[in-house]
């Protein structure tokens, strides 16, 4: 577009463009009546009384009553010895002096015999003037006889009644934005996993979008809790049969009891993933403030006494964000463990600035194609011929689980490939 260039100087907030859009028709308005009214009104008045001593001028000079200094005197009219040479090479102003275009305009269309005008003083007019029956004369008056003293009355009143009429404005304006904002706060707060308390109110249609809001945030909450139900129960009612059969197959001898363990030790796994997947992001904990890179180093210090050779390699700035811990844990360890398991590195790495945080982990492995990448986030999606599964299999929750609990802190789960070491690179990303 051609105006595209304006978008990056326009205010990004809905204050700021709500007082763009409430104040620049009422500045051009002013400056238009401004400048309509100066040059019709103060013009015409300028140019009315320059009109006025320009006839003065021309009574006092009359031949037929010579220099009278009673005249001169009557019309208020300075009469001051010159010479040729004190006379300027052109007419004098201030170059923000527009009434004194029109003042010396006027002079020099009615003032017989005009010769030049001096208008650098604010106070005082000068004015040459030579008559081919007499001699030259230099004429002082008042400037507040020629042209209108007062113009800033106008620009004055303008002002102020146009400031405030926008701080009136912007009261009532503020009333209006607030519900919005509000809106967009527990909007924003739902996002990141947290519950605000609120209520609709403002206008007919913002109104409208809070109730369309808290319908929608009901939902979801009934979804999430009914999904968590679901495998809660499914996994509860599962561990009862398990236990058992690891009950009854320790009774048999060494030869068939360890493939029966082994199975029974998957279906273990399966049902706490089960779990790790429902409680993904249905946490009732609420964020606590977390401090950054410390949390980090302390998952993977678990993860290296449980044996996964993972090391944290870089971890730049410092402070606190808001984390659910347990959750984020979750996240992590599931990252990682996929690494041990499709890969022989892990490397952990964190970045935290002002505008967000991201933790990556990249191992060596084979790494996921391009095109499969948004496939594997989904929930029971498993990547078998592109992945390594000599150390064991999975059920395809694990990056599942870490993008719920990304999106439940209002981040995401990025797939990518690992520049250092060549397999998957996974990073959580999360606005500050």
């Amino acid at each position: 577009m051609t105006f595209d260039w304006l978008k990056r100087y326009m205010p990004r907030g809905l204050y700021g463009r709500a007082a763009l859009i409430l104040l620049l028709p009422v500045v051009t308005l002013q400056l238009v009546v401004s400048v309509v009214f100066v040059q019709r009104h103060f013009e015409g008045v300028t140019e009315q009384m320059s009109r006025e001593i320009a006839r003065q001028i021309n009574t006092a000079l009359d031949p037929g009553l010579g220099e009278d200094p009673g005249i001169a005197d009557a019309l208020s009219l300075d009469f001051l010895p010159t010479t040729r040479a004190d006379i300027p090479e052109t007419d004098l102003r201030r170059w923000y002096d527009f009434s004194g275009i029109v003042v010396i305009r006027t002079l020099r269309a009615y003032v017989i015999g005009f010769e030049r005008a001096h208008l650098v003083d604010d106070w005082t007019v000068l004015v040459w003037v030579e008559r081919e029956d007499g001699p030259l004369t230099l004429i002082e008056f008042d400037r507040g006889r020629a042209s209108a003293s007062n113009p800033h009355q106008l620009l004055v009143n303008m002002v102020v009644f146009g400031a405030l009429l926008t701080v009136i404005a912007y009261l009532y304006l503020r009333n209006q934005l607030r519900p919005i904002t509000r809106l967009a706060q527990a909007s924003e707060a739902f996002g990141r996993g947290r519950h605000v308390p609120y209520s609709p109110s403002g206008a007919v249609e913002v109104r409208a979008a809070g109730h369309a809001f808290l319908d929608m945030r009901a939902r979801i909450e009934r979804q999430i809790e009914q999904r968590t139900m679901m495998l809660s129960g499914i996994s509860h009612d599962l561990r009862t049969p398990l236990t058992r059969l690891r009950l009854a197959v320790s009774m048999l001898d060494d030869a068939d009891r360890e493939p029966l363990e082994r199975d029974i030790d998957d279906m273990q796994k399966l049902i706490d993933a089960f779990l790790d997947f429902a409680r993904g992001n249905a946490d009732n904990i609420q964020p606590e403030p977390t401090e950054i890179p410390d949390f980090v180093q302390q998952v993977v210090d678990d993860c290296v006494r449980s044996g996964t050779p993972v090391r944290l390699v870089e971890a730049s700035g410092t402070g606190r964000v808001m984390l659910r811990q347990m959750a984020m844990r979750r996240a992590l360890e599931n990252l990682i463990g996929n690494a041990e398991r499709y890969a022989s590195r892990c490397e952990v790495s964190v970045a935290l600035t002002d505008k967000s945080l991201r933790i990556r982990i990249e191992d060596d492995g084979p790494g996921i194609a391009i095109d499969q990448r948004d496939v594997a986030v989904r929930p029971f999606v498993r990547l078998d011929p592109a992945r390594n599964q000599d150390k064991g299999s999975g059920v395809g929750l694990g990056l599942a689980i870490a993008a719920d609990i990304a999106r439940a802190h209002g981040g995401v789960l990025r797939l990518g490939e690992s520049e250092s070491l060549g397999g998957l690179r996974a990073d959580i990303v999360i606005a500050r």
